[in-house]
C-alpha cells in the first residue's frame, strides 16, 4: 500500500510549480530555450558581422558570390566574406529549430491541446521568414543604416516573443489575472513601452556611429551621434526610474506569494539593466571599441528578456485569490 502511495506522489503534480511543469513536454520546453538562445546568439553574431565590417562579405542574396551560394577562396578573398555567410548559416539553424518547436507543439501531449500557444509558436518562423526578406534588402541596399537597425529591432521583437512562448508553455491557457494591486496596473505597459523606446533609441545610436557594417564605403545616418546618444541616455534613465519606482510599489504589496516570481524577476531586470548600463558608458569613453559594442548588443537582447519576463510575471492564469482580481 505504501508503495502505491508513493508511485501516486511521484506521478502526480504537486501544486503551484510542478502543476505549470506538468503541461510541459519536456521536448517541446527544450526546442523552446533552445529557440530562445539561438534568437540572442543570431543578434551577437549579426553584430560581429556589423563590427568587422563583414556586412557585405557576401555581395549577393541569397547566394553569396556571383553563381555561388557558399563563399569562394581565391588570393584576394579576405575573413568578411566567411564571417557573413556563417551568420547566415544561423539562419538555417534558427529556422530548424522553429520547424521543429512547432512540430513538437503541434504533435507532443500536453500542450498540443492549447490553441494559445500553438499561436505563438508560428510566430518564431515567421520571423526569421521576415528577416530573411529584410537581410536580402539590406544587401541590395548597401547596408542603408535604417534597414540594417530594423533588422535588429525584429530580432529582438522575436527575442520578447521566444521569451512569452516560454512563460506560456508553463500557464495555463485560461484569462490573465492582473496580479499588481490597482495603483500598479500601468507598470507594465509603462515597462514595454519603455523599453521599446530604449531599443529603438539604441539602433539610432548605432546607425549614427563608426560601426557602419562595411569598412570600405561606410553608410551612416545624417544625425548628431551625440544627440542621439544623450537622447538614448535620457530614455534608459526613465526607463530605469520606472523600473524602481514600480519595484519599490510592488514590495510593499504585502507578504503575497503570488507576487514572487515579479519580484524575482525585477531583481533580474535591475541587475540586468545595470550590467548593461556600465557597458553602455564604459564603451561611450573609450570610443566605441567593437568588443564592448558586441556586448552592448547582447545586454540589449538580455533587457528585452528580463523585462518580458517581468511583465508576464504581473498576469497569472492559474487560480488566485479573489481580493486580487
Amino acid at each position: 500500500m505504501s508503495s502505491a502511495t508513493d508511485a501516486t506522489r511521484r506521478t502526480s503534480p504537486r501544486p503551484g510549480r510542478d502543476a505549470r511543469d506538468a503541461r510541459v513536454d519536456r521536448l517541446t520546453w527544450g526546442l523552446a530555450v533552445a529557440n530562445l538562445l539561438a534568437q540572442v546568439g543570431i543578434i551577437v553574431t549579426g553584430g560581429a558581422v556589423r563590427l568587422t565590417g563583414s556586412g557585405l562579405g557576401c555581395s549577393q542574396w541569397p547566394l553569396c558570390e556571383p553563381g555561388s551560394f557558399t563563399p569562394v577562396f581565391h588570393e584576394a578573398t579576405s575573413i568578411h566574406p566567411y564571417i557573413e555567410f556563417g551568420n547566415r548559416t544561423l539562419t538555417g539553424v534558427l529556422s530548424v529549430i522553429a520547424v521543429a518547436l512547432l512540430w513538437a507543439v503541434y504533435r507532443r501531449e500536453p500542450t498540443a491541446s492549447r490553441p494559445a500557444v500553438r499561436r505563438l509558436a508560428w510566430w518564431p518562423l515567421a520571423g526569421i521568414a521576415l528577416q530573411a526578406v529584410v537581410g536580402g534588402i539590406t544587401v541590395w541596399v548597401d547596408l542603408h543604416p535604417a534597414v540594417v537597425g530594423s533588422h535588429m529591432l525584429i530580432s529582438l521583437a522575436l527575442v520578447a516573443l521566444s521569451t512569452y512562448l516560454l512563460v506560456r508553455l508553463r500557464s495555463a491557457d485560461a484569462p490573465a489575472v492582473a496580479l499588481a494591486p490597482p495603483a500598479l496596473r500601468w507598470w507594465p505597459l509603462a515597462l514595454a513601452v519603455l523599453a521599446a523606446a530604449v531599443v529603438s533609441l539604441g539602433t539610432v545610436v548605432t546607425g549614427a556611429g563608426p560601426h557602419s557594417g562595411d569598412a570600405d564605403e561606410p553608410s551612416r545616418l545624417a544625425l548628431d551621434p551625440y544627440l542621439v546618444t544623450r537622447l538614448h541616455s535620457g530614455m534608459v534613465w526613465l526607463f530605469v526610474g520606472v523600473a524602481v519606482g514600480g519595484g519599490v510599489l510592488l514590495n510593499r504589496a504585502g507578504d503575497r506569494p503570488e507576487l514572487g516570481p515579479a519580484r524575482r524577476a525585477w531583481t533580474w531586470l535591475l541587475a540586468t539593466v545595470a550590467a548593461e548600463g556600465v557597458i553602455g558608458y564604459v564603451q561611450h569613453f573609450t570610443g566605441l571599441p567593437e568588443v564592448l559594442v558586441g556586448l552592448h548588443m547582447l545586454g540589449a537582447a538580455l533587457v528585452v528578456v528580463a523585462t518580458t519576463s517581468l511583465c508576464s510575471a504581473m498576469y497569472s492564469r492559474e487560480a488566485v485569490p479573489a481580493a486580487v482580481r
